[in-house]
């Protein structure tokens, strides 16, 4: 890649993404961007922090994650009914992601500060420790950056 800047015709080379809302319609949809770029070439990162940490845990935590929008009771519920209407399901967008090399990093200062530093994580998948440092490390200058 030539050292000159993007241009609004140049696509991002990386996609980092800023997970920390706890909602789990925002974490799903996160995961969809994520598994989208990676299903196009890009590099990605997903970075969870504070809430969304929980989406990480071992014996499906997400499922009791609350929902933003959706009129669903809880992420399970929405879960399911996304596989009703053949939307991609949460383990299908893992388990995709992880398969076409998307990074999961999960905050160790969104772990502590949530209360969360003992929560099993899921050993499905890779999951590097990490804080903000590496995060930004691990970020392209020319890629783009979101927070959800």
């Amino acid at each position: 890649m030539s050292d000159s800047p993007p241009t609004a015709t140049t696509p991002p080379d990386k996609l980092s993404v800023i997970v920390y809302a706890g909602e789990f319609d925002k974490v799903h949809y996160a995961m969809a961007t994520a598994a989208a770029a990676a299903a196009i070439g890009r590099a990605v990162t997903l970075f969870f922090t504070m809430d969304a940490c929980e989406a990480l845990g071992r014996d499906k935590a997400w499922r009791a994650m609350p929902v933003g929008q959706g009129g669903h009771k809880d992420a399970g519920a929405m879960d399911d009914g996304f596989q009703d209407l053949g939307v991609a399901d949460f383990e299908t967008l893992i388990t995709s992601c992880a398969e076409m090399g998307v990074v999961f990093m999960v905050c160790e200062m969104g772990l502590r500060a949530r209360g969360l530093e003992d929560m099993p994580l899921r050993d499905d998948i890779a999951i590097a420790p990490g804080g903000l440092v590496t995060f930004l490390n691990d970020a392209s200058k020319d890629g783009a950056m979101l927070f959800i």
